[in-house]
């Protein structure tokens, strides 16, 4: 269930929440040799101020944010938010097939207690609810990997996404499902722990946040493969899928089965049956996703996971990263990844968190011969909280168009 919105009475009407608006964002793919660069005007509270958005690998943008809110329990700051903002029951918004140009946000591997990432968190939220975006993608990770995985992370999470306008769109990450057998996380059975997560994180077909979408989902509401989302924005179809670090769960030694673990070898064989069933699950989806992309002359593709999937590193001349026993998980997942790539006409983007170090490339399926159409974006992570921005326009050569929004946050 969704956490409870209390009501307050104002003496006074409530101020606008800030205008982000952009007039054009510059070339941002890896390998662009020019950057457009455009202005932003935002306004917060009673004053305004003139942020610069800039492309990745150039200067980024600055978002101003609230600093002078003093720190509560996550989900009091949470509420109190969305009281601030004025913000009106949930409401439903219709995905509009429409937009040729719109934006959406980029965030994830956040708020980390061990990184005292608390106090920076509202700073994010307010700045993702004073932009213009139609909505936003979690891409995993609602804690960190050393703490417990009891069920407050859960209504926790429930209560940041739903302190949002805009719908937000959740895709599991590792840290609260897969890695819950860790001794610090309290020893708990990742199966148990994701069948909870399909319970509690997607309680309808639609999207959270104060306004929602309606998404599809390949499997029925608390079953397996729920948490694999689709929908339609514009010339793009979305797709996210439960791919999580930690090698997508494959459990592929005795050592790594039991290590900073108390699990039994029949833990870790349910876990590779689970993952069997899951990457099977999810290279059909990812094959349906194309199939509607391509019936309905879609520009564009997003593909959202968690987990980094072995890229390719130039740096590394003589070895192929992708074929690291570490990420063995994940292999089959992205040959198919690359196959569609080829054959679909528009452009991909593929977004996952895992590694916190925000990059936009073109990794696939080799650094120094890529696929043109292809883009890797990872996002930003603890304990960096800050978001990426990209907005689709139907009418440029470069659908995609990335930007990173640095949020201050008080000293």
């Amino acid at each position: 269930m969704q956490p409870t919105r209390a009501r307050l009475a104002y003496q006074t009407s409530c101020r606008s929440p800030c205008k982000y608006n952009v007039n054009s964002v510059g070339d941002c793919l890896a390998g662009m040799d020019t950057h457009s660069h455009a202005k932003a005007t935002a306004g917060l509270s009673h004053n305004r101020h003139a942020v610069s958005v800039t492309c990745a690998l150039s200067q980024p943008s600055i978002q101003p944010t609230m600093t002078s809110r003093p720190f509560y329990p996550f989900a009091a700051v949470a509420l109190s938010l969305a009281l601030a903002a004025c913000a009106p029951m949930s409401t439903s918004a219709s995905a509009d097939s429409s937009a040729q140009r719109y934006s959406f946000g980029l965030w994830g591997d956040m708020p980390y207690k061990k990184a005292g990432d608390a106090p920076k968190l509202p700073a994010v939220l307010a700045s993702i609810n004073a932009s213009d975006i139609a909505f936003s993608m979690y891409d995993g990770d609602i804690k960190d990997g050393s703490s417990k995985c009891g069920d407050d992370v859960y209504t926790d999470a429930l209560t940041m996404f739903n302190t949002l306008k805009k719908p937000v769109v959740y895709v599991p990450g590792d840290n609260e499902w897969t890695d819950c057998h860790r001794t610090n996380n309290g020893g708990m059975d990742p199966l148990e722990r994701l069948a909870h997560l399909r319970r509690v994180m997607y309680p309808s077909t639609k999207s959270l946040g104060q306004q929602t979408l309606p998404l599809q989902h390949q499997g029925a509401l608390g079953q397996p493969y729920v948490e694999n989302t689709r929908f339609a924005y514009g010339p793009v179809v979305f797709a996210g899928f439960n791919m999580p670090g930690s090698n997508n769960n494959q459990v592929i030694s005795v050592k790594k089965c039991s290590s900073k673990s108390q699990r039994t070898q029949a833990d870790c064989d349910a876990a590779n049956a689970e993952f069997s069933a899951r990457d099977a699950a999810n290279r059909q989806w990812l094959k349906d996703t194309f199939a509607q992309a391509h019936a309905s002359g879609a520009r564009g593709v997003v593909l959202v996971v968690q987990g980094e999937p072995g890229f390719d590193v130039a740096e590394t001349e003589d070895i192929d990263d992708s074929q690291a026993p570490g990420v063995s998980g994940y292999r089959a997942f992205m040959s198919n990844v690359e196959a569609q790539t080829r054959d679909f006409p528009g452009q991909v983007l593929f977004v996952h968190g895992d590694q916190h170090v925000f990059k936009v490339d073109k990794p696939l399926p080799r650094s120094l011969n890529p696929l043109l159409n292809f883009t890797r974006v990872e996002t930003f992570g603890s304990p960096s909280l800050h978001w990426v921005k990209v907005t689709v326009d139907a009418t440029s050569t470069n659908l995609f168009q990335v930007a990173p929004v640095i949020v201050q946050h008080g000293k």
